[in-house]
């Protein structure tokens, strides 16, 4: 079966590839409907998904309130995160050296938990945004980092032997095959660090904040209201999904020839 007009052929290709997902994600809200309604389950144990949605819609300003802050400590953090990846990935690619001296400590750096070390993030920076943007970055700077170094190292030798036969210098050749050659692998360290995001920014507000999504949680906890717990938790996810969705826009914009015969159908 084929389409002669593009647009229906995009339109056909991109249901068919949500639609799987749909149907996981709606059987399984389903079953939990049934489950918390006919089990004689408690709400106070087990809300159900349409008291946990109207519970949401009733506290919508609250719940706003909060997830300002977590959006702002999530966005200034992984933006910090995005430039420091971007800079040392730049460096240890022109310094090899440099990577073997600064790869370990990157690494030793993933293995801290962070139930350590946000308490002592936040009585070090106390409880404002800064201690929040760091661990937002230390969470999501390393993927990046991997995947550029790899991306870079997947440049096909031919063509930096091209461009160095006709000239170029190392900066350039950098420039022309060695950094458009990370792309596919920088969008996916991309897509795994920005689902991190939104995790590092709540455990960061758990550690210490007056506001924040991590705080209502918290909140909503202490006060047996799993509704809530599961309501601020529906927004995170929404939160994730939505920085997810524009980091795939964002590689169809830098990548447009990724989209060519993605609609061809078979």
């Amino acid at each position: 079966m084929s389409f002669s007009n593009p647009p229906a052929r995009r339109i056909i290709s991109t249901v068919g590839h949500i639609l799987p997902a749909l149907c996981s994600v709606g059987l399984l809200i389903l079953v939990w409907e049934l489950y918390a309604r006919f089990s004689g389950i408690s709400p106070t144990t087990l809300p159900s998904p349409s008291r946990v949605l109207a519970q949401a819609v009733v506290h919508r300003h609250a719940l706003w309130d909060n997830t300002v802050p977590t959006v702002r400590a999530t966005v200034l953090g992984f933006s910090c995160s995005l430039a420091a990846a971007f800079i040392f990935s730049v460096l240890i690619d022109f310094f090899r050296r440099l990577r073997r001296a600064l790869f370990p400590i990157f690494i030793i750096s993933q293995t801290l938990p962070l139930v350590a070390i946000a308490p002592l993030v936040v009585l070090w920076f106390g409880f404002g945004l800064t201690p929040k943007i760091l661990l937002v970055a230390l969470v999501t700077f390393f993927p990046m980092l991997v995947a550029l170094a790899q991306g870079y190292e997947a440049t096909e030798e031919e063509i930096e032997l091209l461009l160095a036969s006709m000239g170029a210098p190392r900066w350039k050749r950098f420039l022309l095959a060695r950094f458009p050659a990370a792309l596919p692998h920088f969008f996916a360290g991309l897509r795994i660090s920005i689902t991190y995001a939104v995790v590092g920014a709540i455990f960061a507000e758990y550690a210490g904040a007056a506001q924040g999504l991590g705080i209502y949680i918290l909140n909503a906890k202490n006060n047996f209201r799993p509704d809530l717990v599961l309501a601020a938790v529906l927004v995170s996810a929404l939160l994730t999904l939505t920085l997810f969705g524009a980091s795939v826009l964002v590689q169809y914009a830098a990548m447009p020839w990724t989209r060519r015969g993605r609609y061809t159908l078979r």
